[in-house]
């Protein structure tokens, strides 16, 4: 199939095809539009709901995805679309603000609104990242300061690196960072000072800690310069490392009645390989079900949920229609 360009994304208020859908998808990230074009090309009434936000939009490119390596976030979501959309794929922009269940599928209203109904419901809502409360890690966030060695270490080799250390699984990630660079700093801050056995890991490989709670990330304009210290002493890195708090957007999936999972790395939706969660008519696919999935890990997820939620759909239609003929 050859792909031109097609029909824009709707906009927020814009009407999309009054009658119900097979499958709602909240959220147009890959995982959202990787099940999109699943469900389309099965030939399913697809509606996607967007609200723009996508989590990986300050890094420079995604990483880690055969075939696209490299290739700018927005610019990947941009051809996602264009995909969707060519199979027939409907795609809004909009926030979905309330969920509920219905006697034959699901309601779903939109914060101008709006309400549109499905058949069934694909969470692909992602997760939010709540960073540690240090300034400059925020302004610096999906640039100097990352959290993810896979996603983002390379660009950061060979240079000097630190580690805001915020859990006990700064050790870990201090480990992997070294793989990258000669020059890593620990900074302990709020992390728990590693046993004998961990000092002792720290010391063959060359790795520096420092004690103290970190004051700042110092910086010029959007440029990292140093790890600054309560007492004012200041560390020159060129970027640091931080371990933020995952949190799935799990707000309509508590409005149907779900409840969310804890770990330590956060929260999030209970789901099984196939992307099914415990509500009945309800899957997750990418971020929100999955906190430590990249790219491709998430598009992957949405293929194999817009794949399930299909075969759903047709053993439902064919108890349907056998129904009918044997009442016929």
């Amino acid at each position: 199939m050859t792909f031109q360009p097609s029909t824009a994304v709707l906009p927020a208020g814009a009407p999309t095809d009054p009658a119900r859908h097979d499958v709602v998808i909240v959220g147009g990230g890959a995982a959202g539009l990787s099940a999109a074009v699943t469900l389309a090309r099965s030939l399913r009434d697809v509606l996607v709901i967007d609200a723009g936000e996508p989590r990986n939009a300050p890094a420079e490119g995604a990483h880690n995805l055969l075939g696209r390596e490299g290739i700018p976030p927005l610019e990947l979501l941009a051809t996602g679309r264009e995909e969707a959309l060519a199979y027939g794929a409907q795609i809004r922009r909009g926030t979905v603000t309330t969920a509920r269940r219905t006697d034959d599928g699901f309601a779903l209203t939109l914060a101008d609104g709006d309400t549109v109904t499905a058949r069934r419901l694909l969470l692909a809502t992602g997760l939010v990242d709540e960073l540690p409360e240090v300034p400059g890690v925020r302004e610096l966030w999906g640039n100097h300061v990352l959290h993810c060695p896979y996603c983002h270490g390379y660009e950061v080799r060979g240079r000097r690196i630190g580690v805001l250390g915020t859990s006990p699984n700064a050790l870990h990630q201090t480990f992997l960072l070294r793989q990258l660079s000669a020059d890593v700093t620990l900074f302990l801050h709020e992390s728990p000072e590693p046993d004998d056995e961990g000092w002792e890991q720290l010391a063959a490989l060359g790795i520096t800690v420092v004690t103290g709670r970190v004051r700042e990330l110092a910086r010029e304009g959007d440029c990292l310069r140093a790890v600054v210290l309560e007492d004012g002493h200041a560390f020159p890195v060129d970027a640091v490392a931080v371990q933020p708090r995952f949190v799935a957007r799990g707000d309509l999936y508590e409005q149907l009645g779900g409840t969310l999972t804890e770990n330590p790395m956060g929260t999030h939706i209970t789901k099984d390989m196939a992307g099914a969660t415990d509500l009945p008519g309800v899957w997750a696919a990418g971020n929100a079900g999955d906190l430590s999935a990249m790219v491709g890990a998430s598009a992957a997820q949405g293929v194999m949920a817009g794949a399930v939620i299909n075969s759903d759909l047709v053993l439902a239609d064919l108890r349907t229609a056998v129904e009918a003929r044997v009442g016929a």
